[in-house]
């Protein structure tokens, strides 16, 4: 049987794809990273990596032996660390990443709170819409809204979000008002994600459900400006309902085809494939299903 510590050397150099990263990750020389790997190969009697001056790729009996040897590692480092941490209480560094909508004070006084109820844990924060790599970055666990990718990360649902095709009073005045999505076409709308300022927009009343291609002046990349805009004047806006409640209430802003919406988008907590949960990831995640959430329903 092969050295579990050799194995343990090629998945971790299977998941930096470099040596030298994985050597600097384990705390080890580059040349003892290649030696083990090269010695693993030689008993396997396979080749796992394609070695070029350029590129570290897996042959695809190394990338079998990857999937097939990864998750039975973690279930044998998480059993250790449990066993070692059992009557710990919760500590140490937590690495979060969220997206941009998060950035409001709602979720910084969760955070707050949540580091006043657990003194012993630290949070590293990343605020971004790009999809970190959990393990280049050793992310522990991190907020997603919409639809996911196939991955080999464990997804917990925290609720759904849905957005609403609003607009302000003085916009819509003296403008025919939408009477179908198809009336969209002929609106100035506020864009999100758009490419060369139009967007697709998937809409649902019911059982039905609708594309409507659309378009306007501005396009942005976070609902933060998307709302900006809309609250503005410059057009129809598809935006999250936490963005426009408030406003609905007063009079700012008003809805158009009120029976129409977005699809429910799913919220989940991402966080890497183990049986054992770290105590202060548990304690995390267990806050945030608690959590009265402004940003999604339960």
């Amino acid at each position: 049987m092969a050295d579990l510590n050799d194995i343990a050397i090629f998945v971790k150099v299977a998941q930096f794809e470099s040596f030298s990263r994985a050597a600097h990750a384990l705390g080890m020389p580059v040349s003892t990273v290649s030696r083990r790997v090269s010695e693993l190969e030689q008993q396997l009697g396979v080749t796992l990596l394609q070695r070029t001056t350029r590129k570290l790729t897996l042959t695809v009996q190394g990338l079998d032996y990857f999937h097939q040897c990864q998750e039975p590692l973690n279930i044998l480092a998480d059993a250790e660390r449990v066993l070692t941490q059992t009557q710990k209480k919760p500590e140490g560094i937590l690495r979060v990443t969220v997206p941009v909508v998060l950035r409001e004070q709602a979720f910084l006084n969760f955070v707050s709170d949540f580091l006043k109820n657990y003194p012993r844990i630290r949070i590293d924060l990343f605020i971004t819409n790009e999809f970190i790599n959990f393990v280049e970055r050793n992310v522990d666990v991190g907020i997603r809204f919409g639809d996911l990718e196939d991955s080999s990360l464990i997804a917990k649902k925290l609720g759904a979000n849905v957005r609403y095709l609003v607009a302000t009073p003085s916009y819509l005045e003296g403008r025919p008002l939408p009477a179908r999505p198809e009336d969209l076409r002929a609106h100035q709308c506020v864009l999100m994600n758009g490419k060369n300022v139009e967007a697709r927009w998937d809409l649902v009343n019911g059982k039905k459900q609708v594309s409507v291609e659309v378009s306007g002046a501005i396009s942005s990349r976070d609902f933060n400006s998307v709302s900006y805009f809309t609250h503005n004047g410059h057009g129809i806006g598809l935006l999250p309902f936490n963005y426009c409640n408030d406003m609905l209430a007063d009079g700012r802003l008003q809805r158009v085809l009120p029976q129409w919406s977005s699809p429910k988008i799913p919220v989940h907590a991402l966080y890497p494939t183990r049986k054992f949960l770290p105590a202060r990831l548990r304690v995390f995640l267990e806050a945030l299903e608690a959590w009265d959430s402004p940003f999604w329903n339960k």
